[in-house]
């Protein structure tokens, strides 16, 4: 198999820092896309699969799935795109794309399992897949999305995982005019989900810990702020919410939350993966017709869709542009939240 040799930042290990490496991309097929990446977000994903965090990283490593850039080559069975147009791929490069769920446009639940931007095993070549710290990539073109001309490239970069993570519960269940949505926690997702919810012309709310964050937090689109660990607060809320996005990557206590839900309202965890603690009182869930759901990214038909609308209402991330050479630094500031909201690396310094 043909491939090509290509610039790229990545790890050989969990304990070892990212540096310069080379990596192969698959020469392009029939049906493929190839794309010269100028930016690339950074994603707490990539930090825990560099280092392992949850087991199974594959190694060397290249992480980046929040990839945005300019098409530089198309197969020759390639419809959608062509030399010269803006281009963007998120989570998933791939999909068996014959499963009921992927038939559905729901690749992100394949039922086979989607192949990961990076970490996936690539059914061409039989290795892992790359992700987006490198100069270019190859993609099948059912999963390369269409970038609006009218919006900072850089900052659409984090549209494509955090952006998603938050549009696709908001669109399952149904947000639109006069919705009551509040979000937990203020940071990469938090802050794309105000504004999502407030451009759908939804009631938001923010759940945060702290009072500092009000007129960020109203800057974005929350009609409002709840300080979560005051009970009086809390109890101005009771029973108000059609739906809660819980963006919190950590264990933390649910039990607060549910009651401020509506009757029928759904709790969707977004942010954290593991057991919960303490334990969830089911009395208000079934008292309530109250729900608490997961929510994995979205289908790469509903990715399109949240780009068109950023597109059509200007939405982009907040984002701190950093060159390649300055990641690991990202990672350790990352890890201490010290990023309003997301890192996004102009891929040009990976030239020099």
């Amino acid at each position: 198999m043909n491939t090509n040799t290509v610039k790229a930042f990545g790890t050989e290990a969990a304990d070892a820092d990212l540096e310069p490496m080379q990596i192969d991309r698959r020469e392009i097929t029939t049906k493929d896309v190839e794309i010269e990446i100028l930016y690339c977000g950074v994603c707490h994903s990539d930090l825990h699969t560099a280092r392992n965090d949850w087991g199974g990283s594959k190694y060397p490593s290249v992480p980046g799935h929040e990839i945005v850039g300019k098409v530089t080559r198309v197969g020759s069975d390639v419809t959608k795109f062509k030399t010269g147009d803006l281009a963007a791929v998120g989570c998933m490069v791939d999909s068996c794309q014959t499963c009921d769920n992927c038939k559905q446009d729901l690749e992100q639940f394949c039922l086979n399992g989607f192949t990961g931007t990076y970490n996936g095993k690539d059914k061409h070549s039989g290795k892992h897949t790359f992700g987006g710290y490198s100069e270019k990539i190859v993609v099948d073109e059912h999963f390369v999305l269409k970038v609006p001309e009218n919006l900072d490239l850089a900052a659409v970069a984090p549209v494509l995982c955090a952006g998603i993570t938050t549009w696709s519960p908001l669109r399952h269940w149904n947000v639109k005019e006069g919705s009551k949505v509040a979000v937990i926690g203020l940071g990469g997702l938090g802050h794309m989900a105000l504004k999502l919810a407030h451009a759908l012309g939804a009631e938001v709310t923010l759940f945060s810990r702290s009072a500092g964050k009000t007129e960020e937090a109203k800057s974005l689109g929350a009609d409002s702020v709840i300080i979560s660990t005051d009970a009086d607060q809390m109890k101005t809320v009771q029973g108000k919410f059609d739906l809660i996005i819980d963006t919190v990557p950590y264990v933390h206590d649910l039990n607060p939350y549910i009651q401020t839900l509506h009757a029928s309202g759904t709790l969707v965890l977004v942010g954290f993966l593991g057991n919960l603690e303490p334990m969830l009182n089911t009395a208000p869930l079934v008292l309530g017709r109250k729900s608490i759901a997961g929510s994995l990214i979205g289908g790469i038909a509903e990715t399109q869709e949240l780009l068109d609308f950023c597109g059509k209402h200007n939405i982009v991330s907040e984002i701190e542009i950093i060159k390649m050479q300055d990641i690991n630094n990202a990672y350790e500031r990352m890890l201490k939240s010290d990023v309003r909201y997301r890192f996004v690396i102009d891929m040009a310094s990976l030239k020099n």
